[in-house]
């Protein structure tokens, strides 16, 4: 919804991050996403340890709770503007420790929430209700963390607003299956 309100921004070539940028037409949304989804994460991090035997569920939860950590930092470091190439920018501009600290943010968070399915695998193949999830977890794992190379070797390339999208949305769709799962199996 926010990137519809956007004038002069492509969906297809900018980043996700923009749209929270100060000079973004209603950052306030996207700020809100980063903080909620930063906060769900936590809370489902925690219960998917509970589920999976507390100490015994290794590090994958611990690695999808600093994933939930890494969303509020992006929220709170927002990048300086909206646009990858700003028009009134010179070309020797450098960037703010906020927009540094929020990249460095995005980078915790596309890091952890592929590697912890990864983790992850072994623990939910113990468990009858979540095992047939483990595969499906590697399998996305994998192909973002094919998608992460593509879009890190050239930040500003054509499409690559399409690639991050795909790229964070495969492992936000494996969190979501669990939790899925688990909320079923509570019911």
């Amino acid at each position: 919804m926010s990137a519809r309100r956007q004038d002069g921004y492509s969906v297809p070539n900018e980043h996700i991050s923009g749209l929270a940028a100060p000079d973004a037409r209603d950052p306030e949304i996207l700020i809100t996403g980063f903080l909620v989804l930063g906060a769900a994460t936590i809370g489902f991090a925690a219960a998917l340890r509970e589920r999976l035997g507390g100490r015994e569920a290794g590090f994958g939860p611990y690695l999808l709770g600093v994933t939930g950590a890494g969303a509020i930092a992006a929220g709170l470091l927002r990048r300086d503007h909206m646009l990858l190439h700003p028009p009134d920018e010179p070309d020797d501009w450098q960037q703010s420790w906020r927009n540094d600290g929020h990249d460095l943010s995005a980078g915790v968070i596309y890091t952890t929430s592929v590697a912890a399915p990864l983790l992850l695998a072994r623990h939910l193949a113990r468990d009858p209700q979540l095992a047939r999830l483990a595969p499906v977890g590697l399998g996305l794992s994998a192909t973002s963390l094919a998608l992460m190379g593509v879009f890190a070797t050239q930040l500003d390339r054509r499409g690559n607003g399409i690639v991050q999208r795909v790229m964070v949305s495969l492992t936000m769709a494996f969190m979501s299956a669990l939790a899925w799962r688990m909320l079923r199996d509570d019911s």
